[in-house]
């Protein structure tokens, strides 16, 4: 059916017109019954109004006989029994979406299957930490503001916060789950087939709580396995490249970047930063020009956020970008 899609489509939150923050069209094992849910819940709202109203409707229209100028109580028993049998509609109605609910929530509750990988997430002020979990530490890794799963796995998102009450949604793979600092909080999400699926904070959480985006990128079992080796390994950097001492000297007491001094844990580790799709947590597509204007303007661009106007001079601009994005 064509137009449950176009009104979900209507119904996205604006952002991102490519991947538009809709759980009504989802087809995830999260996300199917949750759209499910919220389409019959419409259904049996809309029904409800409509035996209401047309009960109203008839009590209006209805003719009262005349009682030849009495007045006082009416004992109108048909009028009682149609009331009852609205009422008596309408809560079956209501008792059947409160037993849907509670189905969809414990279908949603865990994962159905157990091999699920571990991913924690880490909200900020206002972008997301996101590291990869591994019984073996030496395969463990992190990056930021995306996620890469394979298709078919369920994945486990263990969420935390670094300040303030934030909250992880991506409607098309899972619910809302808030993000409390000081506590770890799990959810877990699962992709049906291959595609980049958008991500927002839905708990208002600041300045920029609207764009504290993030992109869940779901790809066939062999591109992850081969993506988590390439994380792993350190980008390709030359110690005597006078552009990391550049990225030394401006940026690396915040960022980090494996295989090299840098070890900034304030602002987002930049290993493998060359081949994010966006920079400033999904504000901007990642092009040298927009990392060159977003280093020289950050606070123009996206004002509250910690990474502060540097003033580098123009030279020392186009040293770190350059670096940074041939860093793949």
């Amino acid at each position: 059916m064509k137009w449950p899609a176009a009104i979900a489509l209507a119904l996205g939150l604006a952002g991102c017109a490519s991947t538009p923050l809709s759980y009504l069209d989802a087809t995830s094992p999260i996300g199917g019954p949750i759209a499910e849910l919220g389409w019959g819940l419409t259904a049996i709202s809309v029904g409800v109004c409509i035996i209401v109203g047309i009960l109203l409707l008839v009590a209006i229209l209805r003719r009262r006989p005349s009682s030849a100028g009495t007045i006082g109580p009416v004992n109108d028993r048909t009028s009682i029994r149609w009331i009852g049998i609205g009422v008596a509609i309408s809560t079956v109605f209501l008792l059947g979406s409160a037993v849907w609910t509670l189905v969809t929530v414990n279908i949603i509750g865990q994962p159905a299957a157990s091999n699920t990988i571990s991913v924690d997430v880490i909200g900020q002020e206002w972008w997301w930490g996101v590291h990869y979990n591994s019984s073996d530490p030496a395969r463990q890794f992190t990056t930021a503001n995306q996620l890469v799963i394979p298709v078919g796995v369920p994945v486990q998102i263990n969420l935390r916060s670094n300040d303030v009450i934030h909250s992880f949604w991506v409607p098309k793979l899972g619910g809302k789950m808030d993000m409390i600092p000081s506590r770890t909080n799990v959810t877990w999400i699962e992709a049906d087939k291959p595609g980049t699926y958008r991500g927002q904070c839905s708990e208002f959480c600041g300045l920029q709580h609207a764009n504290m985006a993030f992109t869940v990128k779901a790809v066939s079992q062999a591109d992850f396995d081969a993506w988590w080796t390439r994380q792993l390994a350190p980008p390709a950097t030359a110690p005597d490249d006078p552009r990391l001492a550049t990225f030394m000297t401006r940026c690396a007491a915040c960022h980090a970047i494996r295989g090299t001094p840098a070890g900034g844990i304030v602002g987002p580790d930049l290993s493998h930063f060359g081949s994010r799709p966006t920079i400033a947590s999904g504000l901007l597509p990642n092009t040298a020009a927009n990392l060159a204007s977003w280093i020289n303007n950050t606070q123009t661009i996206k004002p509250g956020v910690k990474m502060p106007q540097l003033h580098m001079l123009a030279s020392e601009i186009d040293d770190v970008t350059s670096f940074l994005e041939e860093l793949q």
